[in-house]
């Protein structure tokens, strides 16, 4: 605790810091908290469960005042990282007694409306923040912090636009915090244009090496299913994540997985909120071990307890094979990230292999029994094979 005192938190947060049992800061927070409750604008990269939530949430907590309106707002580019964030900011700015509300489409406005009258911080997608503006139940005047959290997935999903207006419905006296794995053209120009001689911070990628066992298999595409079906029965693991490239794989995987007697649920961006919200429940509650999905769905939730990670599809962005094994070996536990290469994957493996400077051992093909596939939907998977299992079970689409 010595260390988060010497950072300049006040005893309201310290006692919550306290109360969780962290011990020291995070490299992200011992750079960021002091530069945030200073007022200094901000731009900074880290992996997800790195704590940059308290490290951008400490300063909000510490500079909002109870009752004089909205003083922050955080954009997120997805649904569950939006709740995830404002569930993290109640927690820790309890003992100050903030209102924090979480806004997002895909449920009921009115009691967004309801909640914003009272509301000290906002937490929200753009889209639904801009919707609120239009319709004037958002007063975005008193924001003293702006925070554009991951900002390189807001820009790749489309947000780039709503993220403007909603820049200049805010205040020009603000301070802005900036938070993105990559900075894009169109993400420097936003910094060029709307902050203030930001001061760079970064901290190194969470995931320790040490702890990491990364390894890829080489199969034919009809044995791609059934060696994934195999590893899981047979690897001993905690939470698993398996990562595909497509909403029709994630479908079409978690299914399978269902129908071979593995517990297992698909999260993307195809889902109601409602289902995807019950989704991330069960899984971080540990009521189900599998959870399959995109790289958007999935995209900055800090799921503790992730011993696999296994790659169904190899991503399109070699980038994001980063992102993806940053799930597991965190805080010093032991994780396992597993590629699973059949032949439409080497193109993109090699590009992880290139642009990441990672060597990452081949492993021997266990014998595999073949595994049971259903074809719920033939028209969205292609024609069926005319006798046995011979097809990639992989579709090559790209809808996150």
């Amino acid at each position: 605790m010595k260390k988060f005192k010497e950072l300049g938190i006040t005893e309201e947060i310290l006692k919550t810091i306290e109360e969780h049992r962290f011990e020291e800061p995070t490299e992200i927070q011992e750079k960021t908290i002091p530069l945030v409750i200073e007022g200094k604008d901000v731009i900074g990269g880290s992996a997800t469960g790195s704590g940059k939530t308290l490290a951008f949430g400490t300063g909000i907590i510490q500079n909002t005042e109870k009752g004089h309106g909205i003083q922050a707002l955080i954009l997120n580019p997805t649904r569950e990282l939006a709740v995830q964030v404002a569930e993290a900011l109640k927690d820790f700015s309890k003992h100050k007694k903030l209102k924090v509300v979480v806004v997002y489409g895909g449920v009921s406005i009115n009691p967004q409306i309801d909640q914003l009258k009272t509301a000290d911080i906002v937490v929200g997608t753009p889209g639904r923040i801009l919707d609120h503006l239009h319709r004037q139940t958002m007063d975005l005047r008193n924001v003293k912090t702006l925070v554009l959290d991951e900002a390189d997935i807001m820009l790749d999903m489309g947000f780039i636009d709503d993220i403007k207006m909603i820049i200049r419905a805010c205040p020009k006296q603000r301070q802005t915090l900036l938070f993105s794995a990559t900075i894009p053209p169109d993400i420097d120009r936003l910094i060029k244009h709307n902050m203030n001689n930001p001061i760079k911070v970064s901290a190194e990628v969470y995931v320790d090496p040490s702890k990491l066992t990364q390894m890829y298999y080489d199969v034919s595409d009809n044995q791609k299913f059934s060696l994934l079906v195999h590893l899981l029965k047979h690897e001993e693991s905690k939470l698993v994540m398996v990562f595909c490239n497509s909403r029709d794989n994630v479908d079409f995987v978690a299914n399978n997985l269902k129908a071979n007697g593995i517990k297992a649920m698909a999260i993307h961006g195809g889902f109601s909120q409602d289902k995807r919200s019950r989704t991330m429940g069960r899984f971080v509650d540990q009521n189900v071990r599998v959870l399959v999905c995109t790289d958007v769905a999935a995209r900055g939730l800090d799921i503790p307890e992730v011993s696999h990670v296994y790659n169904y599809d190899i991503p399109n962005d070699s980038k994001q094979y980063i992102h993806r094994i940053g799930r597991t070996a965190r805080a010093g536990h032991e994780g396992k990230a597993v590629n699973i290469l059949a032949h439409r994957d080497h193109d993109n493996f090699s590009f992880v292999l290139r642009d990441n400077a990672v060597e990452i051992p081949k492993e021997p093909t266990p014998n595999v029994e073949r595994a049971k596939i259903v074809w719920k939907n033939e028209k969205k998977f292609g024609r069926r094979p005319h006798s046995g299992y011979k097809r990639n079970v992989g579709i090559r689409r790209h809808r996150r």
